[in-house]
């Protein structure tokens, strides 16, 4: 106990009397650092949002450290980096339902999953509350395709993560009106679309899933 509150009053003290560099000079400092550093941020983002740890730290200190035009970018290549990634763990681990349960009822929502699992990844993706972790590991589970993930994930991601960034770039003064806009459309967008997925599954939860296989709805093949 002594030794914890010492540690805790040492902690104090350095947050009180070590002066903290300002959002401008991290800018700086970031910008003087070399070619290297993005390149280090982007493996590092990469690496770490693989597992379980919230990718919103990384997002805001893209645009905190290299300013909105880059900062999307490495934010952007990393989450969806790190989600194909983290599918293709849950895969090469067997982890996935069609083999870990048996039954038709499975094999019918997964079979839907193949066809059109891209529409509840993006829309999964446009919602912020969805944790993004839950998402990867869920869908890694499925039967979606690798290429419509990609895709639907860096369709998905996009919007929220331009505005985290935004945001993290607006911390050194330069403040966009348009930030919770943005995010507040996007929630908007990835709901309406997961209502339109659930309501279209049920219309059609009663046919076999070789006719909802070839009923011309959208599907990405990859």
């Amino acid at each position: 106990m002594v030794a914890t509150g010492a540690v805790m009053a040492i902690a104090v003290a350095v947050a009180l009397l070590v002066p903290l560099p300002t959002a401008v000079q991290m800018r700086d400092w970031a910008t003087s650092a070399g070619p290297w550093f993005p390149l280090a941020f982007l493996a590092a983002h990469i690496a770490v949002t693989v597992l379980p740890f919230p990718r919103t730290a990384f997002t805001l200190a893209a645009g905190l450290l290299f300013g909105p035009v880059l900062g999307i970018a490495l934010a952007v290549t990393a989450s969806t980096a790190s989600a194909v990634i983290a599918l293709l763990l849950v895969r090469a681990a067997g982890w996935q339902l069609s083999r870990l349960v048996r039954h038709d009822a499975v094999e019918k929502v997964d079979a839907r999953l193949r066809a059109r699992g891209w529409i509840a990844v993006m829309s999964l993706r446009l919602i912020p509350v969805v944790p993004f972790s839950v998402i990867n590991y869920a869908v890694g589970a499925s039967a979606v395709r690798l290429l419509p993930y990609t895709l639907a994930t860096l369709g998905g991601v996009l919007p929220g993560t331009a505005a985290v960034v935004i945001l993290g770039d607006a911390l050194t003064g330069d403040v966009s009106p348009l930030l919770l806009m943005v995010s507040l459309c996007t929630g908007v967008l990835g709901l309406g679309l997961l209502v339109y997925e659930i309501r279209h599954h049920r219309r059609h939860k009663s046919a076999p899933v070789t006719e909802i296989d070839v009923a011309g709805e959208p599907a990405l093949r990859g």
